[in-house]
């Protein structure tokens, strides 16, 4: 903008932070520390295009999930003061995770357009609100699961980094934080601004909203992030197997290519992937629960116990009842 001497100006950018109770620290510095080597030159940490905030219903300390404790800095100001409101999560225990008015306030900021943003687990604390309906949400892999289960009305994915989506946006948390904040910083400061940032915190290359998640199931060892982000929407959809034709569409492949794909990196086909994926998630199920077979079978998709258990020896040389016997013993 140009202020009335003509002289070329910068509004600052404005971030409100909400911390849960037992918060991801990393998740939380990575995306601030963004903010504040974006705001000033080098590393003088002056708030110059760039300002933020944690916000507070009371001045008492917030304990994160490794014990470092943050002090808020700010009471519930006026939503409309910032550009962004980001929402930390933390450990899901079971407790209520931010008090009535943080979800009061959330509310009041969605109610006037302030886009909301859900890092690590925070966004279960929108969704818990209701403010992530109609909209996608990105959770890291090893929470989709939980996710699913608690909102399975909402559009959730687990195979990019971040997202954003209208007016809403949501990240998988760790060292996709910093991201997700650079993405901001670009739009509303500049490239420089986002190069000094990384720069200074020793990140090569900011990610995209279209990267992959860093996650590899049956530690498949492959750089090709269509074959990744095949694997991990595999990973996601155990119960209800994805059909390979739509899972090909979903990284802009036909069938015959992602068969390709496969043999050339996985050395196996995409079906006998998907098999494999399934018969590990029921062999963790046989160790770490007591649940019956059948259920288990059900589970990962079967509609047997009897060709479950014929497929597992088959893979594992062993019956899914003599894997429990022997770890229990």
């Amino acid at each position: 903008m140009k202020s009335n001497s003509g002289a070329s100006t910068v509004d600052r950018l404005k971030i409100g932070f909400v911390l849960a109770r037992s918060f991801t620290l990393s998740a939380f510095a990575l995306f601030v520390d963004t903010l504040r080597l974006a705001s000033d030159e080098a590393d003088k940490s002056g708030r110059v295009l760039a300002d933020w905030q944690v916000l507070g219903s009371t001045r008492h300390l917030i304990t994160s999930s490794c014990g470092v404790q943050v002090a808020p800095t700010s009471d519930f100001v006026d939503p409309g003061e910032f550009n962004y409101l980001v929402v930390v999560g933390g450990l899901l225990n079971g407790t209520q995770p931010v008090d009535d008015q943080t979800i009061a306030y959330l509310k009041k900021a969605a109610a006037k357009k302030v886009p909301l943003i859900g890092v690590c687990t925070g966004t279960f604390i929108l969704a818990e609100a209701g403010l992530m309906k109609n909209h996608q949400t990105c959770v890291s892999w090893l929470h989709y699961p939980a996710f699913r289960e608690r909102f399975p009305d909402h559009e959730v994915r687990a195979d990019r980094i971040f997202n954003l989506d209208r007016n809403r946006g949501s990240c998988a948390g760790g060292s996709s934080s910093a991201d997700m904040a650079a993405s901001i910083v670009r739009r509303h400061i500049s490239k420089e601004a986002e190069r000094n940032a990384l720069d200074v915190l020793q990140i090569d290359k900011a990610r995209s909203a279209l990267d992959i998640q860093p996650r590899r199931p049956l530690s498949i060892e492959c750089d090709d992030p269509r074959l990744r982000a095949v694997l991990i929407m595999m990973e996601n959809h155990i119960d209800s197997m994805i059909p390979l034709d739509d899972l090909a569409a979903s990284v802009g492949l036909s069938r015959r290519q992602l068969e390709r794909l496969f043999a050339k990196n996985a050395m196996s086909s995409p079906g006998h992937v998907y098999t494999r994926l399934r018969l590990e998630r029921a062999r963790q199920m046989l160790i770490q629960t007591k649940a019956p077979l059948i259920e288990i079978a059900m589970e990962i998709g079967f509609e047997n116990a009897s060709h479950f258990g014929k497929l597992f020896r088959k893979t594992y040389g062993q019956t899914p009842a003599q894997l429990r016997a022997a770890n229990a013993s």
